[in-house]
């Protein structure tokens, strides 16, 4: 497994580092070169969280105390190098989607669900995470070398400098490109909705069918969800790869960092404007709106760009609200204590 350098205290010597391989409901799979071990945290982690961020995640480093012989318990998440989240849509909080990677596969077929922006969409909550990504462009035994061709176009197109894998798990194409792009030592992570391949390829990269899959209904070029949990895998080659279940909807967290860094372009070209509060959607002497017109930046990326941007600032918003509903209800209990113990003195003594 691959290291990060992590100062331990005097108080955590007599623990052992581990890395997070699996999560499920409640419980985790750890790994260290003494094997593998399920493994809970302490109730006092649980007491002293704030979000679910300060839970343990797939790919964390972890300090662990043996339980017994199959079983550990979670002292300390140690510092993440990188991290991976998303917010779903019917959930205020983000959920980790896996720490600690070195490059992240977004990985889509050429089906229907074939876009562009979910790519940008995808990218950007990797760039903030501070983890480079790379594009697999799956299942393209099931279009002509045309249509593959004009795909391409599409994607380099739009994403200029990002590697692009062509693979296809029943051609096997691009899969030994694939494997040697898979560095030893070095974890990646594949993302995509459910049914673009993820389960299969890995598979492939693993030699043995140790992921389970379902071939997608022909009729409706839809995946079913096959994968529901998080989970770490060791390659023969000595790269790790971490397989997720399929997301239908990867809502923005806080990334406005990530935003401005892989829509740099735009940003670049907001310097120019007229406004320094320019929002780039209707005001005169914007820079941004007049090279949409001339055609010097591609309309859907910027359209793209302003989504992604309303996502994130609405986030970062509820953020700053709940943090202050959280202020606020301190305040209360510190003055209900207060209360409670000004009437124990006042009542209580004279009994």
């Amino acid at each position: 497994m691959n290291k990060i350098d992590f100062e331990i205290t005097e108080a955590e010597e007599d623990f052992s580092t581990a890395r997070v391989i699996a999560e499920y409901k409640g419980v985790y799979k750890v790994k260290n070169l003494a094997g593998e071990y399920l493994a809970r945290i302490t109730g006092k982690q649980m007491f002293d969280a704030l979000s679910r961020e300060d839970y343990p995640a797939v790919g964390d480093w972890v300090a662990i105390s043996m339980a017994d012989k199959e079983n550990a318990v979670i002292q300390k998440v140690l510092p993440r190098k990188t991290i991976i989240k998303r917010k779903s849509s019917n959930k205020t909080e983000a959920q980790i989607i896996a720490t600690n990677i070195d490059l992240a596969f977004v990985i889509e077929s050429v089906g229907r669900d074939f876009s562009l922006n979910r790519f940008e969409r995808y990218f950007t909550i990797a760039n903030s995470g501070g983890v480079e990504a790379a594009i697999i462009l799956n299942k393209v035994d099931l279009i002509s070398h045309e249509e593959l061709d004009t795909i391409l176009s599409q994607i380099k197109n739009r994403f200029k400098d990002t590697k692009v894998i062509v693979t296809s798990t029943v051609t096997e194409e691009g899969l030994n490109e694939l494997n040697e792009f898979i560095e030893k030592g070095q974890t990646y992570c594949f993302l995509g909705s459910s049914g673009v391949g993820k389960s299969s390829l890995i598979n492939k990269l693993l030699g043995k069918n140790l992921l389970r899959t379902e071939d997608i209904s022909a009729h409706s070029v839809r995946g079913k969800h096959v994968t529901t949990k998080r989970e770490m895998y060791f390659l023969e080659n000595g790269g790790i790869v971490v397989d997720n279940p399929g997301m239908r909807e990867v809502g923005m967290t806080d990334v406005n960092v990530g935003i401005n860094n892989f829509f740099d372009e735009i940003i670049s070209l907001a310097g120019g404007c007229k406004y320094k509060d320019c929002t780039h959607t209707q005001e005169s002497g914007c820079v941004v709106l007049s090279a949409i017109k001339s055609g010097k930046l591609d309309k859907d990326k910027y359209s793209n760009y302003v989504n992604l941007k309303k996502e994130a600032e609405f986030y970062e918003m509820t953020e700053l609200e709940k943090k202050e509903k959280d202020r606020q209800f301190g305040k209360f209990i510190k003055k209900a204590k207060k209360d409670l113990s000004d009437y124990g003195h006042k009542d209580y003594g004279k009994q």
